[in-house]
């Protein structure tokens, strides 16, 4: 073996070890949230605006 090939292959290798991780990762969240496309901000915005608290009007 020449003298980059290993150094290529560990390379390689902790790519896919990083992208396997990444891809349990949200597979775990996306799992968990029972909604794989969508997240709960989205979900919930664009309702009506909350009022202003009391003593913040300007």
């Amino acid at each position: 073996m020449e003298t980059g090939y290993p150094l290529l292959f560990l390379a390689l290798g902790t790519l896919a070890g990083v992208w396997f991780l990444a891809a349990a990762a949200r597979k775990q969240v996306a799992n968990s949230k029972g909604d794989p496309e969508r997240s709960n901000v989205i979900k919930q915005h664009g309702g009506e605006p909350r009022p202003n608290m009391e003593g913040t009007e300007h």
